[in-house]
This record gives C-alpha cells, sequence and structure tokens, in this order.
C-alpha cells in the first residue's frame, strides 16, 4: 500500500489529536524545514518507535533456513505432482530464505533446474545448474545435475558441449564404482547418448524464425529541449494550466510522444496473507515481489535472490549487483520497516539515494533560499508568451537547466509541486512521522555514511553497526529527511502507477485472459507534465520501468496533449471522476466534465450502467432511494439498496463460476453463469457492464472445453456492450479483439480469424505500438493462416 500501516495511521491521529492547539497550528504552518525538526521532537523513541519496530515483525525479510526447508519441501511435493510452474516458484521462495554459499542454497538451484527443464527453458535451467554447482553442490549429488546438463544442452543443438559432459559423467560413475544409485542414471545416460548418435547422423535443420513479420522501426526524432520527448511536443505554461505539453506540429494516431525511463520506481508487495503478532510468513501464494525483479521489473522465470534479505529478488546477477550498488545496499536491512510505512515512504528513500547527498543538499539549501516560490515553483512564472527575452524559450520554466532544458532528471523532480499547504494537517503529520522515524533508523543502524555516499564501493558488502550517542539526528539526515518529506507529499499528484498486463489463472490454455495490475510506483518527471482530462487524446503503456506515451487519436498543433490519471469519462460518473480527482487537489474542467456539470445531461456510464424494470425491463429512473419505472404506463417503483444488493448477490454468484473454473469443474460453472445472466435480464439494462463481462467469462468457459464456436458466439456479444461502453477504437475493444481473434484461430475459421487480427492489429498498434508482444502474436496467427492450403482457406 502507498501509505503506512493502518496501525501506524491510527497511532499518527491519536498523537495528533493529543496535541495541544498552539503546536498543531505551529505544525500546519510549518514549511518542511521545520515540520522536520518538530517532527524529530515528537517522536518518542519509549512509545512511537517501540510501536513502530511491534509493527515490523508482521513483515519479516529477514533470511529463514527454517523457512527454506519448509518451502521446498513444498516444492517437492508439487514437483511430485507434475505442476512444474508451482515448484519452481516454491524453490525460488526457498532460494530467498537460505544462507548464500550454503549447501542447502545450491541444492534449492538445483531443484529449480529439474522444474526448469520440465518446462522447457532450457538456457534458464543450465544457469541454475552453473548457481548450483558454484554455491557448492554436494559430490555426491552431481551425476545428477551433469545429466540435467547433457540433456538440456541436446535440446539446444549443442551436440559436442552434450558429448563432453556425457564422458565427464561416465567416468564420474566408473570412479565411484555401480552403486545402487546409478542404475537408474547409467540407464539415463545409455538413452543419452542413443539420442545424442541419432542427432549427430540426422542434424536437424535450423528452425527459421516462424510468424508475423517484425513491424516497421518507429520513426522517433527526439526534442532538443525535452528529454525522452517528441520533436512533435513543445514546453508551455500559463497560469490556469502551469507547465504542460502542446503539440508543436499536426500529430497522427499511434505517434510516440514521450518515451521515459522512470527515475525511480519501487515494486507494489502486492496483497499477502495479513499477520498478527507471532504468526508465520510462510505463504505459498506468489505475490508481485515473487513474481517481477525489484530493479527493471521484468517478468521473473528463476529469481536471483539478496544475499542479505529474503524480499529482494531480480531476474539477473547484474540486476542484484546494480541495485545493491545504487540503493539497495541501505535498504536492506531495513526491508520491514519499508513495508511497514508503504511504498510512498520506499519511494522517497530510493529518490534520494539514487540522487546521490550533494545534488539533494544543493537542491534543499536552495529552496531555502526562496522558500515560497519553492512551495509553488510555477506560482512566480510568467507565461512563456510574455517572458521578457522571448528567444529564452523554456528557461524560466522550474525544473529546467541552466541551459532552459527540462531533463528527466533530480532538478526536475524536485521541482515538482508538493501541494504543502493543501494537504490536510494530519496527513502531512503521518507523512513527517514516517519520514523521521525512517531517518532515525537510518542512524541507528549505522547507514548514515552510506546515505551520505561518504563510503567507497569497497566498504558497501555490510551494513556497520555503531553505538548511537543521541537520539538526535544528524543535520546532514535532516536535510535527508526534508528531501524525503517533499517527495512524499509529491507523490500524492505525481505518483505514475506502472501497470502490467498480468494472466488470469495458470495462463496454460488455448485462450489466455489478462488483465491490468499495479506493478509498481514510480517518478516520470517528464510524464508528470501531462494533465489530466476524464476524455484523454493519448495513451499510456509501460514496458518494464519504461513508460511511452502514443498519440490516441489525431492531435492538432496548438493542441494541449493530455492524459488520463485514472478517472475516465467511459467508466464512471462526473460526481465520482471529481471525488477521485479531488487528491490532486484541482477540479476538472475536461469537455465531458463540463458537459455534464453544466448541461446536467446524464453520463454515458449512468444511462448504460442502470437498472431496469423488473416488470417491463425499460430503464428505472430517480436520485432519491427509490426508483421509477421510466415507463409511464407502468409506474413499478423499487427501492435502490434493493436493487444494489441484488447486483452484489449476482456479483458474488459470477464470482463462485469463476471458482468453479480454476478447479477444472466448467460445467457447473456454465450453469451458473446462464442462471446469473437470466438474473441479470430481470433488473439490470442490457447495456449494463456485467452483463459484457458474464458474456465474457462464458466464453472463457468454452473455450476451455474446446467448444470453439460457442466461445466466440459469447465472446461477439461482449465487444458489442465494450464498444458501447469505451468506443469501437479503444483498447478496451482492441484486448477483446484479441481474444476473438485467439477463439477463431484455434477454431480454425480462418477467414473470420484473419479479418478480426486486422482490426485487432489496427487498434492495438494504436495504444502499444508495432512492437509490443500482443502485435507479434497476432502477426504469427495471421503468418500461420496464410501459410494454409488455398483449397483450404476458400473453405473456412
Amino acid at each position: 500500500m502507498a501509505l503506512p500501516v493502518a496501525e501506524w495511521q491510527g497511532r499518527a491521529a491519536r498523537l495528533w489529536a493529543a496535541l495541544e492547539p498552539a503546536l498543531r497550528e505551529r505544525l500546519e504552518a510549518a514549511s518542511l524545514q521545520d515540520a522536520v525538526r518538530l517532527g524529530c521532537d515528537l517522536l518518542r523513541k519509549e512509545e512511537e518507535e517501540a510501536a513502530l519496530e511491534q509493527l515490523c515483525h508482521r513483515a519479516p525479510t529477514d533470511k529463514k533456513p527454517e523457512a527454506a526447508s519448509w518451502y521446498r519441501e513444498q516444492g517437492n511435493r508439487e514437483f511430485k505432482r507434475g505442476r512444474y510452474q508451482a515448484a519452481l516458484r516454491l524453490y525460488s521462495k526457498a532460494a530467498s530464505h537460505e544462507l548464500p554459499g550454503s549447501p542447502e542454497v545450491s541444492v534449492c538451484f538445483a531443484n529449480r533446474s529439474a522444474a526448469l527443464l520440465h518446462l522447457g527453458h532450457f538456457e534458464v535451467c543450465l544457469e541454475d545448474i552453473a548457481r548450483a554447482e558454484s554455491h557448492g553442490y554436494p559430490d555426491r549429488l552431481l551425476p545428477k545435475v551433469l545429466l540435467r546438463k547433457a540433456e538440456c544442452l541436446l535440446c539446444l543443438g549443442r551436440l559436442q558441449d552434450a558429448q563432453d559432459i556425457l564422458r565427464v559423467l561416465e567416468s564420474k560413475i566408473a570412479l565411484d564404482g555401480v552403486m545402487t544409485t546409478h542404475l537408474t542414471r547409467l540407464k539415463k545416460l545409455s538413452q543419452l547418448k542413443v539420442k545424442l548418435g541419432e542427432k549427430e547422423k540426422c542434424p536437424e535443420p535450423a528452425q527459421g524464425a516462424h510468424g508475423g513479420t517484425q513491424g516497421e522501426p518507429e520513426i522517433w526524432e527526439e526534442n532538443n529541449r525535452i528529454s525522452g520527448a517528441s520533436s512533435s511536443l513543445s514546453l508551455s505554461f500559463d497560469a490556469d494550466r502551469g507547465r504542460h505539453l502542446v503539440a508543436s506540429q499536426d500529430i497522427v494516431a499511434g505517434q510516440s510522444l514521450v518515451k521515459e525511463e522512470a527515475f525511480v520506481s519501487v515494486l507494489c508487495p502486492g496483497e499477502s496473507l495479513a499477520l498478527q503478532d507471532g504468526d508465520t510468513a510462510w505463504d505459498t501464494r506468489a505475490t508481485n515481489a515473487d513474481l517481477y525483479c525489484h530493479r527493471c521489473l521484468r517478468q521473473l522465470l528463476a529469481s536471483v535472490p539478496c544475499q542479505g534479505c529474503s524480499y529482494a529478488k531480480y531476474c539477473s546477477q547484474d540486476c542484484a549487483d546494480r541495485a545493491w550498488q545504487q540503493y539497495h545496499r541501505t535498504e536492506c536491512s531495513l526491508g520491514a520497516l519499508l513495508l511497514t510505512l508503504g511504498v510512498f515512504c520506499h519511494v522517497a528513500l530510493r529518490t534520494v539515494l539514487l540522487a546521490g547527498f550533494a545534488e539533494v543538499s544543493r537542491l534543499v539549501e536552495e529552496s531555502h533560499r526562496g522558500d515560497k516560490n519553492f512551495q509553488n515553483p510555477e506560482g512566480s512564472c510568467k507565461p512563456l508568451s510574455e517572458a521578457a527575452d522571448a528567444g529564452a524559450g523554456s528557461r524560466g520554466v522550474p525544473g529546467c537547466d541552466s541551459s532552459g532544458r527540462y531533463q528527466s532528471s533530480y532538478q526536475a523532480l524536485f521541482h515538482l509541486l508538493p501541494h504543502t499547504e493543501q494537504h490536510s494537517p494530519e496527513h502531512k503529520f503521518l507523512c513527517t512521522l514516517s519520514v523521521v522515524a525512517l531517518c532515525k533508523q537510518l542512524q541507528a543502524a549505522g547507514l548514515e555514511a552510506a546515505v551520505l555516499s561518504q563510503e567507497s564501493p569497497q566498504q558497501w558488502s555490510k551494513p556497520k553497526t555503531r553505538e548511537k550517542t543521541s537520539d538526535e539526528l544528524s543535520p546532514e539526515l535532516k536535510t535527508v529527511a526534508e528531501a524525503m518529506l517533499r517527495h512524499v507529499l509529491q507523490l500524492q499528484c505525481n505518483a505514475q502507477a506502472i501497470t502490467v498486463m498480468q494472466e488470469l489463472g495458470p495462463g496454460d490454455g488455448a485462450v489466455v485472459d489478462k488483465k491490468p495490475v499495479r506493478l509498481a510506483t514510480a517518478f516520470f518527471p517528464v510524464l508528470s507534465l501531462l494533465n489530466h482530462s476524464c476524455c484523454p487524446n493519448t495513451s499510456l503503456s509501460f514496458s518494464g520501468t519504461a513508460a511511452t506515451v502514443r498519440a490516441a487519436q489525431p492531435i492538432s498543433s496548438g493542441q494541449e496533449v493530455l492524459h488520463c490519471y485514472g478517472p475516465h469519462w467511459c467508466r464512471m460518473r462526473v460526481a465520482e471522476r471529481q471525488q477521485l480527482l479531488s487528491q490532486y487537489f484541482f477540479k476538472c474542467r475536461c469537455p465531458a466534465c463540463l458537459e455534464e456539470l453544466e448541461t446536467g445531461v446524464k453520463s454515458v456510464v449512468s444511462i448504460r450502467n442502470s437498472f431496469c424494470c423488473p416488470k417491463c425491463q425499460s430503464q428505472m429512473k430517480g436520485e432519491e432511494d427509490t426508483l421509477c419505472c421510466s415507463n409511464e404506463a407502468c409506474a413499478t417503483s423499487a427501492s435502490r439498496d434493493h436493487l444494489s444488493g441484488r447486483l452484489q448477490d449476482l456479483q458474488q454468484q459470477i464470482k463462485k463460476a469463476l471458482d468453479l473454473l480454476r478447479v477444472g469443474k466448467a460445467d457447473q460453472a456454465i450453469k451458473v453463469l446462464l442462471k446469473c445472466q437470466m438474473d441479470a435480464g430481470t433488473f439490470l439494462s442490457p447495456e449494463h457492464l456485467l452483463m459484457g463481462e458474464m458474456e465474457d467469462h462464458l466464453a472463457q468457459v468454452y473455450a476451455t472445453l474446446g467448444k470453439w464456436q460457442e466461445a466466440a458466439r459469447h465472446l461477439k456479444k461482449s465487444i458489442e456492450i465494450v464498444e458501447m461502453h469505451h468506443g469501437p477504437s479503444s483498447v478496451e475493444t482492441g484486448h477483446e479483439l484479441f481474444k476473438l481473434a485467439q477463439i477463431l484461430f484455434n477454431g480454425f475459421a480462418v477467414s473470420e480469424a484473419l479479418s478480426t487480427i486486422q482490426r485487432a492489429e489496427g487498434i492495438l498498434s494504436v495504444h502499444f505500438g508495432p512492437q509490443s508482444a500482443q502485435i507479434q502474436e497476432l502477426q504469427e496467427m495471421k503468418a500461420c493462416l496464410s501459410e494454409l492450403p488455398r483449397n483450404i482457406l476458400q473453405r473456412t
């Protein structure tokens, strides 16, 4: 979660309520510098720090060999059942808890390599075998992994390497003598030698790249005034909109406008079991922390664990080493505290660590010289059109460097608005206490020198502990705390969620269903220049820690480039949108909001996601607790609470159907969903989004059973409703068409599959670009269908 755990929030709220009114007034009006100073005085070690330490026990990140043993046993159990993907993840959890260099960690890597072999990940299997060997894998067990290694090499076509390994293996078994344990290995060895001989006699032809053609590379010319932005954009400023981006020339749909690497990102840990004091955290479920690299956010297959904690996991040794050098050497021992204080505090700490103390200190001191301007850096700016020196371009815009260039840098990040005066006093107090607590722990753990970048890389191997001489924060750590407080406050308006399309279910079916999931929280200084609109003209996508903004529609020269912060006119009513947008401290005046607010016109969401009359199926109307049928001849009324209760019951039944599908009871799932459809038809509008979702779920169940025609029929109905809500060229429609293409492809409906692929490709390439994974898969399907004999194409 973004903010600290509920117990710490409650404690901060009680402490705030107990303060003298005069002190509360001082805190409300305090600058960031004064807030940190007062926070240091108010955080009493005997009570608050002890309570925080107790809360940290619920989110342990230290290594526990007994947990490793338990996870390894669970992994072995799943492996014996043939559930290799589950075994793989459990062996990874086990490896993260083993002590580095121990024989036990080598066994974890060896066991994981067996699962990887069964899953067909031969290169990664070889990497895990190498890890097992480098960590001192027991010599008596070595023949087992050498056989596995030879099998991988054979599968990869590396015949000479496989032959060399088999010779080593033969000599090793000969030296050991024919032991009972070696009999099965000797049998396997002879099988592999036969297989090797066959491959040497009849080498397999090199497989050409099958599938779709690679999309043409996008034309990209970077802006010389804004890093990571297209030359088609310019940076503007005015009193109403602040800093914003404008099209400097006509832009076509699908054109890339911003390509930016996050300045900093922190993985959101995901949901895990809520622990109480004394509970263990041994949970077999996989969360974001188990599924994605903690540095580059790539999906993990065989993770490399941190050597100091059980929490951080990486896609490679290179990522692990870079993370350690850049920030994890400081964060490693503080894992439990960072999880307790929330992602925003974690992002704030990592931001100052990446920036370096010299740059942090320079900008904090600069902010003291012009404090009011730094609380509202845009308030002192004139519109660019009124600038005295027209040739200065964006030089006077906050965040730009001395040459007038706006870069994705710490300076630009530091100048993002913290909205110090708009935050509630209670929220500002909670953030202050949390940041001060974190900095006090940095000092107590002997990590101050690492934070201040005063140690050489050779000294980074292990944090030093030292005796604390005082509870008082050093002046340097107060500077760090002030910068961190600024960043925590900035995050409420400038945090960017990095999302990923995550597979629902095991992902081993012919049709894969996916949903967007929040993966990480990040700062993108250039992306933050985009203002919000509930009807935006851009689309945002992510690849690892990189964000790409594309034009979702043609944008005329001089038009502002707008991005949706979350509340979209297709998904919620204007009142809901305005409520959610209140966290950004502005009132949206986009065309969609103005139309609904000023004309009183009901939103599309209100009309389509409405209740219908249980008797005549006309729309129910009314703003109060009692709704009335819009058909005057009917005049039926119903309680809003009653209809809302029916809707909740229906959603529970749909969830039950999906649970049945998950455990392989597809026929029962169909019965429940068809009953849900009948029930929904008596009180929901035919265009209600839930009606479309039920059609989508039915399509998923029929696809599981291989009933492709039925699946396609239901999915087409779902697409009709999705198009009504989101539009025919929306990303939501694109995802549905992608699923329909998969179903038609598997059902051998060639001509319809080809036309669906073409339409899906046209929509998704606008939102995600020609190189995206979905576009590549569509092109592979198209190439496969196009290679079919002409007579088959004509028949289908």
